[in-house]
Order: structure tokens, then sequence, then C-alpha cells
């Protein structure tokens, strides 16, 4: 009889994204191949699963309901340039200062 319950409708996701050793991920998809289900959802129902199971986390869950998810700062986080651009510097000397590079827009 499997751990993890039936799929459940209905409710919202986010992308979470992780590193695991190479035999924990063969794992996780070898069960999500026996469950007939994706990883994502198998990972979903060990986190209810588990995290029920510490009476303690439950009961400090419920006097703490705020998100603990960390929030973004910058841009920077998802590889966005976050910082003025500059415009390009001729060099005197340099073959892109024949080419007029300070005429380049930012």
């Amino acid at each position: 009889m499997p751990l993890i319950k039936a799929r459940t409708r209905g409710k919202q996701f986010v992308r979470h994204i992780t590193r695991f050793d190479r035999e924990t991920n063969e794992t996780l998809y070898a069960y999500a191949h026996f469950l007939g289900e994706s990883a994502e959802y198998v990972l979903t129902q060990l986190v209810d699963t588990v995290l029920a199971k510490d009476k303690e986390f439950v009961a400090w869950r419920a006097g703490h309901p705020e998100s603990y998810v960390p929030r973004r700062t910058s841009h920077h986080a998802r590889g966005v340039r976050t910082g003025p651009i500059r415009k390009p510097v001729a060099v005197q000397g340099h073959p892109s200062a024949e080419h007029g590079a300070d005429q380049v827009r930012a």
C-alpha cells in the first residue's frame, strides 16, 4: 500500500528549484513511476505527509501561520540585470574607437 494519498485537485502550485544527490533523485523518480505520478506530486505529498507527523512542528506552525518563503530582493536572482546600463567608452587606439563605439545607444 503506497504511503502517498491520491491526487487532490484545485491546489495552487509554485515553482521550486532544488538539488538532490544522485541516489535520492533516482529514488524520487522511481517512486513517482511506481505511483504513476509526477516527481513534483511525490515531493508535495512527502512534505505534507512527513511534516504532519511532527506534532511539535504542527503546534508551532499553528501559532506562526505567516509565510516563511524568502522574498526576492532584486531581479538579479533571476539573472536580470538590475544596475544601470553603461554606455561603451571609446578607448583611443582600440579598434572599436575607429567605428564610433562612443555613439552606441545604452
